[in-house]
């Protein structure tokens, strides 16, 4: 079954993958590329759960929500108000909904 939250995670990849220049900073390569390696892995984490992947999946989104709320002092863009914050919310975003998800019940076979 299909969960709303896998959408949302979608979502959230391909906003990660292009906010550096829709919030601009996308001139900054740590954070630029911050988001767009992330970006990618969260939106292909989700669609393989959509297609009916592994729990291991949701739990490589909490990793990476985790990631993204400590970025921006890890990499030194803290400084960034729309990257850190940026970092910050979509990052408890996908962290929470990734981890929701662990929480249910095996899909039966």
């Amino acid at each position: 079954m299909r969960r709303w939250q896998d959408w949302a995670n979608l979502v959230l990849g391909l906003w990660l993958v292009l906010s550096p220049w829709l919030l601009g900073f996308g001139a900054t390569p740590v954070a630029m590329w911050n988001f767009l390696i992330v970006g990618v892995v969260v939106g292909l984490m989700a669609l393989m759960h959509l297609r009916g992947g592994p729990m291991w999946e949701e739990w490589v989104n909490v990793v990476l929500g985790i990631w993204l709320i400590l970025s921006p002092w890890i990499l030194g863009f803290s400084g960034m108000g729309n990257a850190m914050w940026n970092a910050l919310i979509v990052g408890v975003l996908v962290g929470v909904l990734a981890l929701s998800l662990t929480r249910e019940k095996p899909r039966a076979a």
